[in-house]
């Protein structure tokens, strides 16, 4: 099934180039998956139809959710606003642990057909400021999001990627000047043997090229880093990664440490331990990092927003929930005066989360 079938088609050129034989190489993520006619991409959503790409998953959603931002996590970018996540089937990696797998792993395309229109109108009824592609990665659907984001833009919504930034210079050409803020997830660092082994990846190389492009673009830039225990915990790589950030994007950009859980086939390892993640913060902050967050460990001080300067605690959070803002309306310290970096407005208080479930 795909867009014919749900009567939508995109509004611009699929990323792809015609190759002799009947052969098409799409151009949307890094594997650059060279497809026969009839066939489909890695991602299984990206398919070759008589020469040419299909996005099979067009206008088709796997998931919908209201959320807090602050749960993409993005803690500099709207503080206190409500986004409308949409997700479909597919993913350009296999991550063995993955909590979405239900949808990111899925082989047939399917779901609920929902137009960009209609996507922003459920999303404005809901009450949110901003429309986030989550759940699976966006780059795969990439067409259908920018569709979305020009008819969220026309409302006044701002739109944003929860990728995993295994993505092409086109694919970042293409988001340029439409792409309001990304959280680029990491996982395990971004160390090329857990990538191998645990992903189905290379390395982290075209995430770090992704970034480079979109540091160029007036793109909101936030940094996570899934950190699973025992496998992906190495002090050397967080090093080397948070040592890439502050000479690449810059020391404020917000650096995020999650904490992992077994899901889908990696059942066999703990939750990270609480001890480990504080250690790797406190690398990241030795390699000049300003701004430094533990996720997934709703409660614990290194989650609220400090102040570089005079170290008091100018956003304290709750999880994914403001408890108190000690910034003054351009956004610097209440105590001494600095400017911390966060896009948009001063935040309304949070209302209880809204979720959708799955369609």
């Amino acid at each position: 099934m795909g867009a014919e079938v749900a009567g939508l088609r995109p509004s611009r050129p699929l990323l792809y180039e015609s190759l002799p034989g009947g052969k098409v190489r799409c151009t949307a993520c890094a594997r650059y998956c060279t497809i026969p006619d009839g066939s489909h991409g890695f991602c299984f959503v990206r398919a070759n139809r008589g020469g040419k790409l299909e996005l099979l998953s067009y206008g088709r959603v796997a998931a919908v959710q209201v959320d807090p931002v602050e749960k993409k996590p993005l803690s500099h970018f709207h503080p206190g606003s409500r986004v409308f996540g949409i997700g479909t089937v597919g993913c350009n990696w296999r991550c063995q642990y993955c909590q979405n797998f239900e949808v990111s792993q899925e082989h047939a395309v399917g779901g609920r057909v929902l137009s960009p229109r209609d996507a922003v109108q459920w999303a404005v009824r809901e009450g949110c400021q901003g429309i986030t592609f989550t759940y699976n990665e966006p780059t795969i659907f990439i067409e259908y999001a920018l569709d979305v984001i020009e008819e969220a833009h026309r409302r006044g919504l701002f739109a944003n990627f929860v990728t995993n930034g295994y993505m092409t210079p086109e694919a970042v050409e293409l988001l340029k000047g439409h792409l309001d803020a990304v959280s680029v997830d990491f996982k395990g660092s971004g160390e090329p043997g857990f990538m191998r082994k645990y992903i189905l990846a290379k390395g982290p190389d075209p995430i770090l090229e992704t970034l480079e492009g979109l540091s160029r673009t007036r793109t909101h830039i936030e940094v996570t880093n899934l950190i699973v225990p025992k496998v992906g915990d190495d002090v050397d790589a967080l090093r080397t990664l948070a040592r890439w950030v502050r000479d690449h994007l810059g020391a404020e950009t917000p650096f995020h440490l999650l904490r992992w859980h077994p899901d889908y086939k990696m059942l066999d390892l703990p939750e990270t331990p609480i001890s480990t993640l504080e250690r790797l913060h406190a690398v990241a902050k030795e390699e000049g990092l300003e701004y430094v967050y533990l996720g997934n460990v709703w409660g614990h001080p290194l989650e609220h927003t400090y102040c570089p300067r005079c170290g008091t605690i100018a956003v304290r959070r709750y999880g994914f929930f403001i408890r108190k803002w000690d910034l003054d309306p351009g956004h610097r310290c209440r105590v001494c005066g600095h400017r911390i970096p966060i896009v948009g407005e001063f935040p309304r208080e949070y209302e209880p989360t809204l979720v959708t479930p799955l369609l």
